[in-house]
């Protein structure tokens, strides 16, 4: 790796490593999601994202930390102005993959195929909402001056949700497994910096959102669980499908 490409990520890091070491929010007792100390929300755990964000807020309006995004992305491109690659499109989703493919490869993680399934698309759905909303809001250009959807980056707010749903499903296992996330999620970052898709504001706020969203889905779905299936036994059966093309799921219960 190139220095230049080391400053990037070294700095994303150091935002990234605090989001990394904390407690484990849940655990897992007959493949229900019960939260440690029920009652008693473990807010702490929300800090490091939260300050993410508020960072990227802060960065819209505080000329201090615009001119810090100048130099950050001045620095990038002194000698990679045609840098270019599609890797990022695809990283983003590789956290979320390996949860899937650990588990199909027997290595169990915190909760059964149907309720890991159910909490990675609650955390989309907030991330992806809410990054809608920011983007069509904020009106922030691109540095590439594409378009004036720069803030927050999604590609971050994906990759970091992925991460994080990696560490909850696996972290306890090893600590390996969110050292590999959020390394993913980190380069994925570095990737939309490097090709002037986003400032450094941009990717450190989608990096918040996305674990916030993660966070948050563990949070609401012992209660949603509780509201959609209560405690009446059911044989369910939740499979990813591929038809003409189209990715999509398949599901059927029997009660």
């Amino acid at each position: 790796m190139s220095a230049k490409l080391l400053l990037p990520f070294l700095i994303i890091c150091t935002f990234t490593n605090a989001l990394q070491a904390q407690q484990t929010d849940s655990i897992r007792r007959q493949d229900t999601v019960i939260l440690r100390d029920q009652g008693k929300l473990k807010f702490y755990a929300f800090i490091p994202a939260t300050v993410a964000v508020a960072y990227g807020f802060t960065a819209l309006n505080a000329d201090f930390l615009r001119s810090a995004d100048n130099q950050i992305l001045k620095t990038i491109k002194h000698d990679n102005r045609n840098f270019y690659t599609n890797a990022d499109d695809f990283l983003r989703y590789v956290p979320s993959a390996a949860v899937y493919a650990l588990d199909l490869f027997g290595v169990k993680g915190k909760n059964n195929f149907r309720d890991k399934t159910s909490l990675l698309v609650i955390s989309s759905i907030f991330s992806g909402v809410t990054i809608k909303t920011l983007k069509a809001s904020s009106n922030r250009l691109r540095p590439n001056g594409l378009n004036d959807y720069s803030f927050p980056s999604g590609h971050a707010a994906t990759a970091f949700a992925s991460a994080e749903f990696l560490r909850q499903e696996y972290g306890e296992n090893s600590p390996w497994y969110t050292a590999a996330g959020y390394s993913v999620a980190t380069m994925t970052a570095v990737l939309r910096l490097y090709k002037s898709y986003h400032w450094f504001s941009d990717v450190v706020a989608g990096a918040g959102i996305g674990i916030l969203s993660t966070k948050f889905a563990y949070l609401v779905y012992p209660s949603v669980k509780r509201a959609v299936w209560g405690k009446k036994k059911t044989n369910t059966v939740l499979l990813p499908t591929y038809q003409n093309g189209m990715p999509g799921l398949s599901f059927s219960a029997k009660f």
